[in-house]
């Protein structure tokens, strides 16, 4: 789901109860707007606001969880890379298509995630993607010939490597997405646009309480699209830095 789309939707739909509420002020009998009336109805809405409001608190704690969960991951795989990279080259001359290997794969993965429609992307590997690349060098250092204790060091940790990076990226890519649930969003789109038809029943006509109410919607609007920003770590307006990848790039195969 698009974030700008869902906020617009959420603004638009709870201003537009505030409306129905207002005009519905000209259709109920008198009654039905009198004190005691207006006393019950802001009680069970003051119900259904709290409720609202804990609920989008405790999805957007999540949503910012999982946001730097990945942020730590991607963090963690350009120090996992950068420090394999400096393992086989300490191993020797011979692993030099190992580590081009190595940075061709992490060049193609930056682009899957950040450039999605990048034309380096379009060509996708029939081997099954970055994984299979990733098995692919873990293969080769496998085949790597050690001749002495040392090389057979670090053989042995460059595949501990090889396999942590492949751990995290399952992890990376595991935590995106699916924090906003559409049925709980629907839900959520329900409840406020009753709270702001309540508000529409009883507020006086004038343009300071019409900007008032068209501020909360827009409050409202922002704060479930700032929730589905952070639930898309590598797309829209709130993504996790492509920085530390960058870095990495420039010092591959130095």
């Amino acid at each position: 789901m698009n974030p700008t789309y869902v906020g617009l939707g959420v603004f638009g739909s709870s201003f537009a109860g505030f409306l129905l509420g207002m005009w519905l002020q000209d259709f109920l009998p008198s009654h039905h707007l009198s004190a005691d009336s207006r006393d019950t109805v802001k009680v069970g809405i003051g119900l259904i606001a709290t409720m609202t409001a804990l609920i989008l608190g405790l999805v957007t704690a999540s949503a910012k969880s999982s946001f730097d969960d990945v942020d730590r991951g991607v963090k963690k795989v350009a120090v996992g890379v950068l420090t394999l990279d400096r393992t086989l080259a300490r191993y020797g001359p011979e692993t030099a298509g190992i580590r081009d290997g190595l940075k061709k794969a992490f060049a193609r993965r930056a682009e899957e995630l950040w450039h999605p429609g990048h034309p380096m992307v379009g060509g996708v590997d029939p081997s099954g993607g970055d994984v299979s690349r990733v098995e692919g060098i873990a293969s080769a250092i496998r085949g790597l010939d050690p001749h002495d204790d040392a090389q057979r060091a670090l053989q042995s940790r460059a595949l501990e490597l090889v396999e942590g990076l492949l751990a995290e990226r399952w992890l990376v890519s595991g935590l995106e997405g699916a924090s906003l649930p559409i049925p709980f969003l629907a839900v959520l789109l329900f409840w406020l646009t009753i709270i702001f038809t309540s508000f529409g029943l009883f507020a006086p006509r004038n343009a300071l309480v019409l900007v008032a109410l068209l501020v909360c919607a827009l409050s409202v609007g922002s704060a479930v699209f700032v929730v589905m920003e952070l639930d898309s770590p590598f797309g829209g307006i709130i993504r996790v830095s492509d920085g530390p990848w960058r870095y990495v790039l420039s010092h591959l195969c130095r």
